[in-house]
């Protein structure tokens, strides 16, 4: 079970009250991942709820059928692996984000098949393009993050990212989340890191 809609933090509220969002709340996979998105720093938070929104917002303007709830959890962790400062394993902190997702899924029951589809999304959501072979919930996934962090896509959903931005704004994120990669791509570099550079 997750936390109550009205004890997550106020920044999200606007969020949580856009119809993508407030039809999901008494899923309790969606609580759950509402619930450990509670553990990020707060601009990470609202960027992976907005990156979440955009990603649906381009779904329904395509008619793509996806995992909602899927998708909201793996929106939830994709960035979860720029927090901490142990050392990266392969992949980065998007792998790091996989493997916290996985772990995440497993523990609520989620098949296999759903937690490979949902984990690669996340493992794959840094490349400058989605895969051929990706799924609908990696598409997506990778839409939403580039156009919240870059703009890159924002005619397939005009207005959208404005809209967000200013519901629940994060001044400067662009900026802090370029620092916490860059943070990220030394760790997996220093001394006693399990990795080399790529």
């Amino acid at each position: 079970m997750g936390v109550p809609p009205r004890e997550l933090p106020a920044a999200w509220q606007p969020l949580l009250g856009r119809p993508a969002l407030a039809e999901l709340l008494g899923h309790p996979l969606a609580g759950a991942a509402l619930t450990a998105l509670r553990g990020l720093p707060p601009r990470v938070a609202v960027h992976s709820l907005r990156t979440f929104l955009l990603a649906d917002a381009r779904a329904r303007s395509l008619g793509t059928a996806y995992d909602r709830v899927g998708l909201l959890a793996a929106a939830a962790f994709h960035d979860a692996g720029l927090v901490g400062r142990g050392p990266l394993g392969p992949g980065g902190f998007a792998g790091r984000g996989a493997e916290l997702l996985d772990r995440f899924l497993t523990e609520h029951e989620v098949g296999a098949g759903r937690r490979a589809t949902l984990t690669r999304a996340v493992r794959e959501h840094m490349r400058p393009f989605p895969a051929r072979d990706a799924d609908p919930e990696a598409r997506l996934l990778h839409f939403g993050a580039w156009l919240d962090v870059t703009g890159r896509g924002e005619r397939r959903v005009p207005g959208l990212r404005r809209v967000l931005a200013e519901q629940a704004p994060t001044p400067w994120f662009p900026v802090s989340f370029s620092a916490r990669v860059v943070a990220c791509g030394l760790r997996r570099v220093l001394p006693g890191s399990s990795t080399t550079g790529r």
